[in-house]
Parts: C-alpha cells; structure tokens; sequence
C-alpha cells in the first residue's frame, strides 16, 4: 500500500530543482567542440589540477547525491549515485587519462537522470527527508572521502617511492 502510493507520486518527468540541472550541465556539459556536437564539462577541466581536481568535482557531486534523499530517492538508487561518484573519482584521477575518461563519464548527468526517474516528490515536496536516509547518505559520502583521502596517500606514497628510488639512482 505504502509502495503503491509512493509509485503514484512518481513521475517519469519529475521537475528537479534548477540548480540541480545546472550544477550537472557545469560540470558534465558546459563546452561544446563546435562541429563534433561532443561536450564536456568543468569534470574534465579542474580535473587536470593534480591532487585537486577530481576531489574538487566530487564534493560538488555530494550536492545531487544529498538532494536525493530530500526528493525520496530509493537507498539503492543512491548508492548506485554513489557508485557513479566513486568511479569519476577513481579512474579520473588517473593524470592525463582520466580527464579523458572525465569528459566521456558523465556521472553528474547520469545521477540526474536516476534523480529524476526514481524521485517520489516534486520539488515544491522536496524539503526533507527520513533520518534513516540522511544517516545512509552520510555513511556513503564518509566512505566516499575515506577513498579520497587513501587514493592522496597512496598518491604521495607512490611519489615519495619514486623520489627515494631516483635518489638512489643518481647518487651511485
């Protein structure tokens, strides 16, 4: 019954707040190569800076994953946001290739179109949501900055690595 009236309220073509769809078209789809139809967004762009970047995007990211739970987006379909979050993060790390895989991943866009088809209020409803879905989000952006913050010391590990070894490598 709770089920059957949550699926009434929900609709294909739910209205989102405008500065959801504009935080996603900045960040996924702000430029456009003339000729090619080919666009890509400030993910891509901030994402060169080492060590910056990709973490800067990220946290910009947070901002459609806690909108979902305050437009009662299943706990599924925000861990699948999550997901899409984690994978931008990871492999757009990744100096040169992954701001290649940035501009091609569109993980902002892709949430905004899971927002959209799994949102169960209207964004006049949209003000809160339950302390079991604000907890469960919380859990996931903490996993998700424990796997910012353990990418950086691996980076700066592998770095202080190479360093000790050129090191070495030069005073024999």
């Amino acid at each position: 019954m709770i089920e059957e009236k949550a699926l009434s309220r929900r609709s294909d073509s739910i209205k989102l707040d405008d500065s959801l769809e504009r935080l996603s078209w900045l960040l996924d789809d702000l430029i456009r190569i003339p000729g090619l139809n080919w666009r890509f967004g400030l993910d891509a762009l901030v994402g060169l800076i080492p060590g910056f970047g990709d973490t800067a995007t990220s946290l910009a990211s947070f901002y459609i994953l806690v909108s979902a739970v305050r437009y009662g987006v299943p706990k599924v379909t925000i861990l699948r946001m999550a997901i899409n979050i984690a994978i931008d993060y990871l492999l757009g790390s990744v100096p040169l290739v992954g701001d290649l895989f940035d501009a091609v991943w569109k993980s902002n866009h892709m949430n905004i179109d899971l927002l959209r088809k799994r949102a169960t209020v209207s964004a006049e409803d949209a003000r809160k949501g339950k302390a079991s879905d604000w907890l469960f989000v919380t859990l996931i952006i903490v996993v998700l900055v424990g796997l910012a913050l353990g990418a950086a010391a691996f980076s700066f590990y592998l770095l202080w690595l190479l360093s000790s070894q050129f090191s070495r490598a030069m005073s024999t």
